[in-house]
């Protein structure tokens, strides 16, 4: 059977090197959504910790949507990871649903749901939030770019928000969805699935059979898309640092 989760540290150590993710001590908060990806992104960077000369705090953030989210599933998680757990109830369900009923709900609910996280880091004292974006959502993001803004990007490996005085980094950004799904999978990780209406019923849904399609000619078009932002795009998306990752 793969050794998914040596794969997924591989390639994340890349992304996190290639972007100048972490060098510092200063501390990250883990987007804790209760999906496969973010619980895959505590354990790397949880790894990473371990291995890295930076010696960063670490800890979840749970924004609550207004459903009733399994905390406690949750929390149980951090603790074996000895990672503290912060969560934070919202009613942005209800604000974008029924008070602004939303067209394409997912964009206004990202919004605020990225701002009720960055509010909670600063709060707490975490100068970084990560996100568990992964290479098929940098080519699904691309896609939807291209085909309903007529530009070419996606969301940034690094992002510096001056108004916050915070950074966003995503350090699963090289690893595949697939290999996410294995190592879920394989190892059993506690997934809280979504209660939300959208789900699977999105623009985004339509760009990820799309890939598929596509995939079918070419099963390295993700790899290619990326390296597409990276010499085309724009300057965020140029590799800093070009050290080999073993």
């Amino acid at each position: 059977m793969p050794n998914y989760f040596d794969k997924i540290m591989k390639n994340s150590r890349k992304g996190i090197i290639d972007y100048h993710m972490i060098s510092d001590e200063g501390g990250i908060m883990v987007g804790l959504s209760g999906g496969k990806d973010s619980l895959t992104l505590l354990a790397v960077l949880k790894a990473f910790l371990k291995s890295s000369k930076y010696k960063f705090p670490l800890a979840a953030g749970h924004v609550s949507l207004g459903y009733d989210d399994d905390l406690a599933k949750m929390a149980s998680y951090c603790a074996e990871m000895d990672v503290p757990f912060y969560y934070e109830r919202t009613n942005i369900t209800e604000i974008v649903f029924d008070i602004r009923k939303e067209k394409n709900p997912c964009s206004l609910c990202a919004k605020m749901r990225r701002g009720a996280l960055n509010s909670m880091a600063k709060k707490y004292g975490y100068p970084k939030v990560a996100l568990a974006h992964h290479l098929d959502d940098v080519v699904e993001t691309l896609l939807l770019n291209m085909c309903f803004e007529g530009r070419l990007d996606s969301f940034k490996p690094v992002t510096w928000l001056s108004n916050q005085k915070l950074w966003v980094i995503r350090p699963l950004i090289y690893v595949s969805e697939s290999d996410i799904k294995g190592y879920s999978n394989k190892i059993g990780l506690p997934i809280i699935n979504s209660c939300c209406p959208a789900n699977g019923k999105t623009k985004r849904e339509d760009m990820k059979q799309i890939i598929m399609e596509m995939s079918k000619l070419n099963p390295r078009v993700r790899e290619q898309a990326l390296r597409a932002l990276q010499n085309n795009g724009k300057p965020e998306w140029k590799i800093i640092n070009k050290k080999k990752v073993k």
